[in-house]
């Protein structure tokens, strides 16, 4: 097994294939970056960000950079989570709603701040500075900005289809104007780079790299999924009282759907931020949250909320057959 780039992390300038690191020809290239791996123009899947490759021996110590990465941000995160939902049902009851928010800020862009920190110790300034690159990387097909912006809305137009074949009747629909969400969603998906460099930019290629990006995607759906934890016992949040169990297999199954856009954009940050807005902002074209819901880890009455999830996993079990297959041929 070679190696060309002797560094515990992945390092500026190397790029990561099966067996070694390889030099790139600038050190500004980001690390994962990807190189041209056929001369039929074909990238190989193996050699781009993310890929699901076999983890080769010298990336052992990624394992503890992931830790610690997922250590400090549940901290960080948990800590102002918990803090601002204490305050605004105890200290301030009477709070707007707009102050819950700001309370909880620090800890939403928790992983992002963390992944530069770990970046900036292990590369420095070149690594921050490519790390952030691929936030406005743009040049991907258009059926990607497709995928990404009408995903979830097509689930749930799906789980409202098979309601009413079920059932005889349509499910509620949510009454935010369509236009509005159309215009929230480019908008509100620069917020999302607060989660979306630490999860699908730092810690998706690290997990990728040991495990496979298909069995990667599952990890940190589950990972991802319980960070969110304490927003269910938060008074005023939108997930207050509702079914952790069934949140947790709906966002790991949406975290191999991002995943899978990540790989098929070559790590496009851009558009998983701009897909995490999209999910945000259209999960409720037919709302499955239950009015009044106590019981956390509990099920869920809603058969919208059923349905989603059928949908959801249909789509990530393709998903998953996709990258597992490209893996095991190394083509994309």
């Amino acid at each position: 097994m070679a190696l060309k780039c002797a560094r515990s992390e992945i390092p500026v300038g190397c790029v990561l294939t099966p067996d070694r690191f390889e030099p790139v020809h600038s050190a500004t290239e980001p690390p994962y970056a990807l190189r041209s791996a056929a001369r039929n123009g074909r990238m190989n899947e193996s050699t781009q960000p993310g890929s699901p490759i076999e983890a080769s021996r010298p990336l052992g110590s990624h394992g503890g950079s992931l830790v610690v990465f997922f250590l400090v941000t549940y901290a960080v995160t948990w800590f102002f989570f918990i803090t601002g939902g204490t305050l605004s049902a105890h200290a301030m009851p009477s709070a707007p709603a707009l102050l819950l928010e700001l309370l909880l800020l620090p800890g939403t862009i928790a992983p992002s701040v963390v992944a530069l920190w770990l970046t900036a110790r292990a590369e420095g300034r070149a690594g921050v500075q490519a790390l952030l690159r691929r936030i406005f990387q743009w040049r991907v097909a258009l059926r990607w900005y497709v995928f990404a912006v009408g995903y979830m809305g097509a689930i749930k137009l799906a789980a409202a289809l098979a309601h009413q074949v079920a059932t005889g009747e349509w499910p509620l629909f949510g009454d935010t104007p369509w236009y509005v969400m159309a215009a929230v969603i480019p908008v509100s998906m620069w917020v999302q780079a607060g989660e979306e460099i630490g999860w699908r930019g730092y810690a998706l290629p690290r997990l990728a790299a040991r495990l496979g990006l298909a069995p990667a995607s599952v990890v940190l759906g589950l990972i991802w999924a319980t960070w969110h934890l304490p927003l269910f016992f938060i008074p005023g949040a939108s997930t207050a009282g509702q079914s952790f169990p069934l949140y947790v297999l709906q966002v790991t199954a949406l975290s191999v759907a991002i995943a899978f856009l990540y790989w098929r954009t070559s790590g496009s940050l851009l558009l998983v931020m701009l897909m995490h807005a999209a999910v945000n902002n259209t999960k409720d074209i037919v709302p499955s949250g239950v009015s009044g819901a106590t019981n956390v880890f509990g099920g869920s009455p809603s058969l919208v909320a059923w349905l989603t999830l059928a949908f959801l996993w249909m789509a990530a079990a393709y998903f998953l057959l996709r990258m597992s297959m490209a893996r095991r041929r190394g083509t994309r």
